[in-house]
């Protein structure tokens, strides 16, 4: 390019990433990642996080490349949308609510729980449930299987333990964190001036309060794993 504008700067600039938090609230490990402050806040270098997000597409069109699952996990009520449709447009699952612990400790008893609500729903479809139990019985069964799929219905294609996860802010979501790098499982988190940079192995750092920026990031993702699929690993 014969100008020194990268486009995806422009891109980052455009939908408001470069808003960290206030400086008191800063984590040490994003120092060298904020620009400065103004009226208080922290601006991210836009310079600085574009390698990043590239580092992380590149990793993300790998996933795509091998068939391998990505697990997109984002509880906060605001961002619940977005999660569920980046995950279905490459047909991944989701944890779009509030995670349950074990979900990757304890993986096989959670594939336990799955199971039990993929039988109820299959003999509720049948019509099994209305032979076998009586109205009351039917009664807590159905409230059973909404529980159960408030809880396990983003995940009931993953037969087992994702390659990576993808976490929208992941100073909120710390217990999927933990997990995963407890069970070694790579982590790309979304995350703004106050996440810790050392628990994430693929960070995207930027303004993870707003929609337009946590959606620009989702749908990059999406992009580079379709990238992936049709065989496009390179940069």
């Amino acid at each position: 390019m014969s100008n020194n504008t990268n486009p995806l700067v422009e891109a980052l600039f455009k939908v408001g990433a470069h808003f960290g938090y206030s400086r008191s609230r800063r984590h040490a490990t994003m120092k060298d990642l904020v620009y400065g402050s103004k009226n208080k806040t922290d601006i991210l270098d836009l310079t600085k996080t574009a390698p990043l997000l590239e580092d992380t597409l590149t990793f993300v069109r790998g996933l795509g490349a091998h068939g391998k699952t990505l697990l997109i996990v984002g509880g906060k009520p605001e961002m619940q949308g977005l999660v569920k449709d980046a995950a279905q447009a490459i047909s991944m699952p989701y944890v779009a609510g509030r995670w349950l612990g074990g979900t990757l400790t304890n993986f096989e008893e959670i594939r336990k729980r799955i199971k039990r609500m993929q039988e109820l729903l299959a003999d509720r479809e049948a019509g099994t449930l209305a032979k076998k139990y009586t109205k009351k019985e039917r009664v807590l069964l159905d409230r059973e299987i909404t529980e159960l799929e408030n809880n396990f219905g983003g995940i009931t294609t993953l037969e087992k333990i994702p390659s990576a996860l993808l976490i929208v802010d992941t100073r909120r979501e710390v217990i999927p964190v933990k997990e995963a790098n407890i069970v070694g499982v790579p982590v790309i988190g979304i995350m703004n001036t106050d996440c810790d940079l050392s628990e994430v192995q693929y960070p995207i750092v930027g303004n993870d309060a707003s929609r337009d920026s946590v959606k620009f990031f989702l749908d990059q993702v999406v992009e580079a794993y379709r990238e992936g699929t049709k065989g496009k690993v390179s940069a």
